[in-house]
């Protein structure tokens, strides 16, 4: 039997794929069902979806008919056209799955055949007679894509579900409806006065857990006989938070395109280049998210807010914005109520499509009696001299001063994250090292990881938001370090208040060395200079 493989492009099939079984979710889908329920299935795109409600469809006895349906291609087609294709795909989703009793199957291909549809009150009428000829078989219909319905109609097709839902009688058909999407009924553009929908049961599909990662990567090993180490395997699930697609797709780069060895264990390090990899690609999942994120302005100060300040934003769904951050799968709520972006692989893709290409200071990054640029800050033993590099930033803003406020496409409250981001890649890429956003709260706390050779830095970064918090910034550290394992840590603080106070502190928390900066960020331009300009 050839080996199978991780999958990231469609539905997947156990005899070809590896796969999260989603045993209880299924059963809990199954039940629904069994109960007729009319449920909305809610998932971002490529969480799988599409193999999660065919497998749930599979689980059903021979008292269900069901069949599957997707809406994906009727987007843009006029109101009948959707009625006569809707009726079409139904007919031939029934006869692939009707009787096999031959005089059964002619009455009910005869049914079919002459009926037809051609608005939502025919759509109903057709079922109420479609019933009569499926006997005691009770109809199950998912409906794919259901985004694509053609906007004219939503609310009436709706409607009409509503009044079958609601109707007496235990042959009521559909039994069971569900409608499978990335958007909830809410967010769906229909007549906000109405409610066509509100006897739905919402189902969410979770993100796989660890352990179901860890039985993902166990098929594997078992068929191959390539074991991952344990701390690999925790790691991978901390930077998806167990996103399907990424799970899948760090799998394939691990196993397939970095040509390990099958006898060697897939360690710590061959991680971290994966982590690299998948970070800076462009594939068809972060393509998405970066396309969803610039679709509207205010997204892009809300989730720099999020990023940066720990007092957060309020998980609020009846925020239009934050409601579609959720839809798009890139927030979520957090244990104390705010909102925390979904994994840190995300985080860094936000920063990095919200990055000016050029800020215009990088000329500035070194001092005028530099000597050998950047390579001023590698030790003798080639190590980073991060307290050097560090204080050299924080002259660089000091340097810098009012220009600062002149980067491109940069809120100003965000601007001091954004040079320190842009000024330690820079660093990091012509040292050959990787940086990477490590999220411990999902929001208010950025830390970044800098590797270069097998050595790792960890710089936590914030915006001021008092002395209480500073000092706490320092103890988080501190345990973070400890976890990891590194002796030293750097804290950053930048100071956007009218009367910013620097700050320079080396501290020994839980025998860890803690250095921190309160870096000032200049809040205006002086008015010497602006008149000078103007």
């Amino acid at each position: 039997m050839p080996n199978r493989s991780f999958e990231t492009r469609g539905p997947v099939n156990p005899s070809r794929h590896y796969v999260v079984p989603r045993t209880q979710e299924i059963a809990d889908l199954g039940k629904r069902i069994k109960d007729g329920r009319y449920i909305v299935i809610f998932a971002p795109r490529q969480t799988g979806k599409t193999t999660f409600f065919r497998w749930a469809l599979n689980s059903l006895d021979e008292t269900y008919l069901p069949i599957q349906l997707n809406f994906e291609e009727y987007q843009d087609i006029s109101p009948d056209e959707f009625y006569r294709y809707l009726k079409k795909d139904i007919q031939n989703a029934i006869e692939n799955v009707a009787p096999h009793h031959q005089q059964q199957q002619a009455v009910l291909h005869h049914f079919l055949d002459n009926a037809s549809i051609t608005s939502h009150i025919s759509m109903r009428e057709f079922f109420e007679q479609l019933a009569n000829y499926l006997k005691t078989r009770r109809l199950a219909i998912i409906i794919d894509e259901f985004d694509g319905i053609p906007t004219p109609i939503v609310g009436q097709f709706l409607h009409a579900l509503r009044r079958i839902y609601l109707s007496e009688g235990a042959n009521r058909c559909p039994y069971s409806v569900g409608i499978v999407g990335v958007k909830s009924i809410t967010q769906l553009n229909y007549d906000r006065s109405i409610s066509p929908f509100n006897i739905q049961s919402e189902f969410a599909l979770p993100n796989f857990t660890l352990s179901q990662v860890q039985a993902l990567l166990a098929q594997y090993t078992e068929e191959v006989g390539q074991a991952f180490a344990p701390e690999v395997i925790e790691k991978l699930h901390k930077q998806t938070a167990g996103q399907p697609f990424l799970v899948n797709r760090m799998a394939q780069i691990l196993t397939t395109e970095m040509g390990i060895a099958r006898d060697e264990t897939i360690s710590a390090r061959h991680f971290e280049i994966a982590h690299q990899r998948i970070s800076n690609e462009q594939n068809v999942h972060l393509s998405h998210l970066t396309t969803n994120i610039r679709r509207e302005p205010r997204f892009k100060t809300i989730l720099l807010k999020i990023c940066s300040y720990e007092a957060g934003i309020h998980f609020n769904l009846h925020n239009e914005y934050i409601s579609e951050l959720v839809t798009y799968g890139i927030l979520k709520a957090g244990e104390e109520g705010f909102c925390e972006l979904a994994n840190p692989i995300y985080q860094y893709c936000i920063v990095q499509t919200f990055r000016p290409l050029i800020n215009g200071l990088e000329r500035q990054y070194l001092p005028e009696d530099t000597d050998a640029g950047f390579l001023d800050y590698l030790t003798s033993e080639g190590k980073i001299d991060m307290r050097s590099l560090l204080a050299n930033f924080r002259d660089f803003i000091a340097r810098a001063g009012f220009r600062v406020l002149q980067v491109p496409d940069t809120p100003q409250e965000f601007v001091g994250q954004y040079l320190l981001f842009a000024y330690l890649d820079q660093f990091v890429r012509q040292m050959r090292g990787f940086m990477y956003p490590e999220v411990r709260t999902g929001r208010g706390r950025m830390d970044l990881i800098l590797l270069h050779q097998g050595n790792k830095y960890i710089v936590e970064t914030k915006i001021w938001e008092g002395p209480k918090s500073y000092q706490a910034g320092k103890r988080q550290l501190a345990k973070y370090l400890k976890l990891e394992g590194v002796a030293e840590g750097y804290y950053i603080v930048f100071d956007h208040r009218i009367k910013p106070k620097a700050r320079f502190d080396t501290d020994t928390i839980e025998e860890k060395s803690i250095v921190s900066y309160c870096i000032p960020v200049i809040q205006e331009q002086p008015s010497t200079v602006a008149k000078v300009l103007a």
